[in-house]
């Protein structure tokens, strides 16, 4: 553009400020000395001048060119975090769907255990119960913890004046008669648990065959049932005591489930000391079968290392599958439900219902 100088005579900076580009050029000996093009000077005294081009000019052998910018490489959503996760739980959701889980020849009785307490016990066995149920297998779940968290999980009735599991082991109560099923599937029930039950370890001292009381009654439900069971998880206290001591005599396997983290290593020698006694001394069949990594954070250097130890020393018994962390795990309860029930395509729902998977094929007949 022409802008009037100090003495009022319209000059060309433009043209001028081009010239000069061109001589810096020249000089180096980088191009060759080109005349000023008219668009550029503006032609004829009076000719209109163009609008300077808005795309950035390169000086190249003496003629501008355009500079065209890099091609961006367009942002796809295929190639983020979230994307990858959403199409694993995909698969793995297809996975499980497409599955047809075996049925045990005859009925397996776990007792899920661990003395030390937040590892996920009540967790893993109602939803355990619940993934398996989901696949067509009969499912009962007794709940031997005064707290009833299980009975909570599974929607079941557990008021204190409710016949509960307190009334099978102190006074002999057919578990047919206190028996529930829950309201998310037919095929899953529950023997409740009432605050009464905290007062039976004391008044189990002076029974007589205290450590056989649930066995007993288990035993002779199954056999008096006019429909078979193909699973019974009974859910322990946190403790080592008379009701843990009942649930191991009257299982023939262990469920361990392991949070992935230090402390929980340093209580599983002594738990598996003390099945070893009520093997030795009172039930000969009782075995730790499975061993459940629940809280697992990939995230965190400790929890891979935890993980990794618990299957250098039980290969054959820890499950592949892995319990995340999971906000959906922790919110179902509040709703009287498992997770499965809850948010079934959640991650931990996935997680719940491939362990339930091994578990039926590990005890599958072959």
């Amino acid at each position: 553009m022409k802008h009037p100088n100090d003495e009022g005579t319209r000059v060309d900076y433009a043209a001028e400020i081009y010239a000069a580009m061109l001589n810096d050029t020249e000089a180096s000996g980088d191009t060759e000395a080109v005349s000023v093009p008219d668009e550029v000077t503006g032609g004829a005294e009076g000719a209109a001048v163009p609008e300077a081009p808005a795309v950035p000019l390169k000086i190249s052998g003496g003629v501008p060119e355009k500079v065209v910018p890099a091609t961006t490489t367009p942002f796809s959503f295929g190639d983020t975090p979230l994307a990858r996760e959403l199409s694993e739980n995909t698969r793995r959701r297809q996975a499980l769907a497409a599955a047809v889980l075996p049925l045990p020849a005859k009925t397996r009785v776990l007792t899920v255990a661990n003395q030390k307490g937040g590892v996920g016990k009540t967790t893993t066995t109602v939803n355990l119960a619940a993934g398996l149920a989901r696949s067509g297998a009969r499912v009962l779940v007794i709940d031997l913890d005064p707290q009833g968290n299980a009975s909570t999980a599974l929607g079941i009735e557990h008021r204190s004046e409710t016949v509960s599991v307190y009334e099978v082991i102190i006074n002999d109560e057919p578990i047919a008669n206190v028996i529930q099923k829950s309201p998310d599937f037919d095929t899953l029930f529950c023997v409740p648990a009432t605050i009464h039950l905290a007062g039976a370890e004391i008044e189990l001292v002076s029974m007589v065959a205290r450590e056989q009381r649930l066995r007993t009654a288990l035993e002779k439900f199954l056999d008096e049932s006019a429909e078979p069971f193909h699973y019974v998880f009974i859910d322990c206290p946190p403790s080592l005591g008379l009701l843990t001591i009942n649930a191991f005599v009257a299982a023939q396997e262990v469920l361990i489930p392991i949070q992935c983290e230090y402390y929980a290593l340093e209580g599983l020698s002594q738990l598996l000391t003390n099945i070893k006694l009520i093997e030795r001394h009172l039930n000969p069949v009782l075995m730790v079968s499975t061993i459940l990594l629940t809280m697992y954070d990939a995230r965190t250097n400790l929890a891979n290392q935890v993980a990794q130890d618990v299957r250098d020393h039980f290969p054959e018994q820890v499950l592949a599958s892995l319990i995340p962390r999971s906000v959906r795990i922790s919110e179902a309860p509040s709703y009287g439900q498992t997770v499965i029930s809850y948010d079934a395509n959640s991650p931990g729902s996935l997680s719940y219902l491939e362990a339930a998977a091994e578990i039926a094929r590990r005890g599958a007949p072959h």
